[in-house]
């Protein structure tokens, strides 16, 4: 007796080719399978990129998941004594005392949910927040001091209106509806009645963004006549909103030429903002929020303005909201400022193939694909270009380890997008800012426009955690 399959012969009744469960129900269900799933297909929207690629776009359910996505953020550094608040609001042991500030900044992917993360990572004591409202500028505008009026809304912390950060740690805001279109800008004004007693403070001192200081609580003004300007954030790390399932947020991980010395103040053109610009612009990609973790100055292997990147790494990027891809534009710092000898270059650009490979791993066993971007020519700039040419021989090699070994999920070439083809070793002269190293506003429309929209269509995994 052979053993049974476990599927059952067709009675006499059926053909070989039906199945003994079948009926007229089944058929009617599989039929409106289909029809759906018909539907869901014929949804998309195609058209094509400037990529030279079908972009298409799905309709997102109603029903799907909403989760918290990073739409802002500023990277956090110790500031610098040149950087610290105007007097007089900077004392000799105490900073922001009695002092209230407004900032402005503008967000990425937009909401009709918020919620703010204040960063004392750096800070010398605990940071009292005694008041903090949200609201828009007004006309919409980048760096000014009035806001648009109704607009104003009251910020809170487990339902209190006032609360302390601790040292060293960030604070999560109180969710509030307030509809964010994309691409907007945001003002924020915080009061601190006690300061912060310490002259360590947090801030992101390239803001390229106007904030202002007056003293006395001003948290819901109209307009802040008399008050000091300073053009750099404090306190204010992030923007998250509620967002749909498809929405994933990229990460750069930069120095200087991410954050935008060279682009103009309040003019929101740095090359991730330009960059958003392009994203915005297509169906597919409409939902990508973009996060600028740059800071002049900083470094891969050593710190510097503000800390390295591998120490920086699981706080600015790993433990954001919704980041499903990184890119890594950053490493020229770390060849400029070590010796320009035949040894400390070669130690260098083995450090930092090394480094990346550990920024991939760390990065992969979140989910998070990640991409390498190839460093810019410096050629004429002082003090990086040194007369024997080894940090170029540096540069080159760590851009060759980019392109061809296989370690990034995509390359990105930027490189070869802003180079001079009559001597790629300096950038085109069209581009830089006049030290040959950072760019101008329309260099950081190159860089933004050599970057393949296509390669943010799907996120690789799913993003966020579930909005509550």
């Amino acid at each position: 007796m052979k053993p049974s399959t476990g599927v059952p012969k067709p009675s006499p009744s059926q053909s070989p080719s039906q199945s003994p469960r079948t009926s007229p129900l089944v058929h009617l269900i599989s039929v409106c399978l289909l029809a759906l799933a018909l539907l869901a297909t014929l949804s998309a929207v195609g058209v094509t990129d400037s990529d030279g690629e079908p972009d298409i776009a799905v309709q997102n359910s109603a029903t799907s998941q909403r989760h918290w996505v990073n739409t802002w953020t500023a990277m956090p550094q110790l500031t610098e004594p040149g950087n610290m608040p105007p007097p007089p609001f900077t004392g000799s042991d105490a900073v922001l005392v009695d002092t209230t500030l407004r900032q402005t900044l503008r967000v990425s992917t937009g909401g009709e949910r918020i919620r703010l993360r204040f960063s004392n990572a750096f800070g010398g004591t605990a940071l009292p927040l005694t008041a903090v409202t949200v609201a828009l500028p007004q006309d919409g505008r980048a760096g000014v001091s009035a806001i648009e009026p109704g607009t104003l809304q009251p910020v809170t912390f487990g339902g209190r209106t006032s609360a302390t950060v601790p040292v060293g740690a960030q604070l999560v805001s109180d969710p509030l509806d307030l509809e964010l279109r994309p691409g907007t800008n945001l003002t924020v004004t915080a009061y601190l009645a006690e300061g912060q007693k310490s002259l360590a403070l947090t801030s992101h001192p390239g803001s390229r963004t106007t904030s202002y200081l007056r003293h006395g609580d001003h948290t819901r003004a109209a307009d802040l006549p008399g008050a000091t300007a300073t053009n750099h954030w404090y306190l204010l790390s992030d923007v998250e909103v509620v967002s749909r399932a498809g929405t994933a947020a990229v990460a750069v991980l930069g120095d200087s030429l991410t954050d935008g010395r060279g682009s103009t103040t309040n003019g929101n053109n740095r090359w991730p903002d330009q960059f958003f610009d392009r994203l915005q612009a297509r169906p597919s990609t409409a939902d990508v929020a973009v996060l600028n973790q740059a800071a002049g100055g900083n470094r891969v292997l050593n710190d510097g303005l503000g800390p390295n990147v591998l120490a920086r790494l699981d706080r600015d990027i790993l433990s954001r909201s919704g980041v499903a891809w990184l890119i890594v534009f950053e490493g020229i710092n770390d060849i400029g400022t070590a010796a320009a000898t035949e040894t400390a270059q070669r130690a260098v650009t083995a450090d930092l193939i090394a480094a990346y490979e550990q920024i991939i791993v760390r990065a992969h066993a979140q989910g998070i694909r990640v991409y390498g971007a190839t460093l810019l020519p410096f050629g004429g700039n002082t003090p990086y270009d040194d007369p024997a040419g080894l940090r170029e021989a540096s540069r080159q090699a760590v851009n060759e380890w980019i392109r061809t070994s296989g370690g990034f999920d995509t390359v990105i070439d930027l490189d070869r997008a802003v180079r001079d083809p009559a001597d790629p070793r300096r950038l085109r002269a069209e581009l830089h800012d006049g030290d040959w190293l950072h760019l101008n506003p329309e260099g950081y429309r190159t860089l933004a426009a050599a970057v393949p929209t296509r390669l943010f269509r799907n996120p690789p995994r799913p993003s966020g955690l579930a909005a509550d």
